[in-house]
């Protein structure tokens, strides 16, 4: 079964907390993690109405990495478009953003701990944060006022995200996290292995890392790519063929 870690990253007004937390026990979600909120008053606690046990559960942080711990795939949000962002955007953005429902069917059958990244009301998140995602989603709003609400496009995530449904025979361990941050360090040493261009170096790693995170690897499966990397990197140091040895 997915469990969902709501992150919300620096989030500015704790009216909007209150929501996301109301919107959240509406659709049956309850693991919220905050990094570096805003402070949680009486006005929060009115907004989240009768999901005030949400946000007393809630966890804060001091950074994101630490509210990242333990999660198996991470899926960050944005409202921007890739042709009215700066360069160093558009690098980060330049993958296949997925709707709400095209992540919840992605997701369908899969085991494991999904963070779903919020950020700040102002400008979302940044660079930084967004290549630390596995999987972006956006929700196609309309060109003339794409950026929604925090809560509301919150509610909309997590309606869809709702429908996935509950344990299923089908389900699949997704892999662990620390065994997809082995696989993207041992595709870097790969790339320096065949003396890849540095310059294009991060780019090249963020795109596999997107493409790891879009596959929905298994334990098994990155284990399996973990192994034939291992292989490669040996033929490429040794130049030989046809050897057994590890």
């Amino acid at each position: 079964m997915m469990d969902l870690r709501v992150v919300l990253v620096e989030p500015l007004y704790e009216g909007n907390v209150g929501s996301v937390a109301r919107a959240m026990k509406n659709f049956g979600f309850r693991d919220l993690a905050l990094v570096n909120p805003c402070r949680i008053e009486d006005f929060g606690c009115a907004m989240a109405s009768h999901a005030r046990d949400v946000l007393q559960m809630s966890r804060n942080f001091s950074t994101l990495a630490e509210a990242l711990e333990g999660a198996n795939l991470v899926v960050g949000t944005t409202g921007k478009r890739l042709e009215h962002e700066q360069h160093h955007l558009r690098l980060h953005l330049r993958v296949p953003c997925l709707t709400p429902a095209g992540l919840a069917e992605k997701l369908r059958d899969k085991e494991g701990t999904v963070a779903l990244l919020l950020g700040r009301e102002d400008c979302g998140l940044n660079s930084n944060e967004i290549s630390l995602c596995d999987m972006i989603v956006s929700i196609p709003t309309s060109e003339e006022y794409p950026v929604m609400n925090l809560s509301h496009s919150a509610a909309i995530l997590f309606y869809e995200l709702s429908r996935i449904g509950g344990n299923s025979p089908d389900c699949v361990q997704m892999a662990r996290k620390e065994t997809l941050k082995l696989l993207q360090e041992r595709a870097g040493d790969l790339l320096a292995d065949i003396a890849y261009p540095e310059h294009k170096k991060d780019f090249a790693l963020l795109m596999l890392r997107r493409i790891f995170g879009r596959a929905e690897l298994t334990e098994r499966e990155a284990r399996a790519l973990l192994g034939i990397i291992k292989k490669i990197r040996w033929r490429v140091s040794h130049g030989q063929k046809g050897s057994d040895r590890d």
